[in-house]
């Protein structure tokens, strides 16, 4: 760990769930778990000992929704940030998030890109806001495109350029699956889209959870009679 680590409480009631997390995020090693909590209550107490620079929230809690903990933490506690991480996927929940100054929003079932690309997207956040240096407005705008504002669809899909792809998206292979999921007439599976394109399903759902992430793909999660739900991925017309 470096004197910069980012510190984060969990407040999740489903102990897998918290431990999955925990696991993702000591994967990076910008990232110290120092607290969890499996209530809104409990997470308030914790913070009278603990001051993380980030917590990770679900919504649906024992004895309060995460929305309403999200701005007890506002009024009480502004210097934390806020991810919020939950199978809620309601306008009212998401525009809750949004006025509540969240950071990130993830919707259940949580992939390991997307939870990997939001931290690690934070973390370039945190760190140029601590460097203390002026910014001009092209920077600004880089930093409140991430955080879930509302901003312009034209303005979002800029964020893809090559100077800003994360570790483990490569360009030619970005403009291939773009290419290839604009071209569907209807929204695809990983799986049938992998097949469609040629490639492995790992490959392409890392690169759709991307483009779902500057919002060039959207994603609709189809809940069958049994098994797991299948998220299904179309191109933003």
């Amino acid at each position: 760990m470096t004197d910069q680590s980012i510190t984060v409480m969990i407040v999740e009631d489903d102990p897998i769930a918290a431990k999955i997390y925990e696991q993702f995020a000591n994967k990076l090693d910008q990232f110290r778990i120092i607290a969890k909590a499996s209530t809104g209550e409990q997470a308030l107490e914790l913070l009278q000992a603990f001051a993380p620079d980030l917590i990770l929230l679900d919504v649906f809690l024992p004895d309060m929704n995460g929305i309403d903990l999200l701005r007890t933490l506002r009024q009480k506690h502004q210097g934390i940030d806020v991810i919020l991480i939950t199978a809620a996927n309601d306008t009212e929940t998401v525009s809750g998030a949004i006025h509540g100054g969240a950071y990130g929003y993830i919707i259940k079932p949580i992939m390991l890109d997307k939870f990997t690309a939001t931290l690690e997207q934070y973390a370039a956040t945190s760190a140029q806001l601590r460097s203390g240096q002026t910014m001009e407005q092209h920077e600004v705008d880089r930093l409140f495109r991430p955080s879930g504002r509302l901003v312009s669809q034209q303005a979002v899909k800029g964020t893809a350029d090559a100077n800003m792809l994360p570790k483990g998206i490569d360009k030619l292979t970005l403009k291939l699956v773009r290419d290839k999921i604009r071209a569907q007439t209807g929204p695809l599976g990983a799986d049938e889209f992998a097949e469609a394109a040629g490639m492995s399903h790992s490959t392409v759902r890392r690169y759709l959870e991307y483009l779902v992430s500057v919002h060039e793909v959207e994603v609709e999660t189809i809940y069958g009679t049994v098994g797991r739900p299948e998220r299904k991925y179309k191109w933003v017309r």
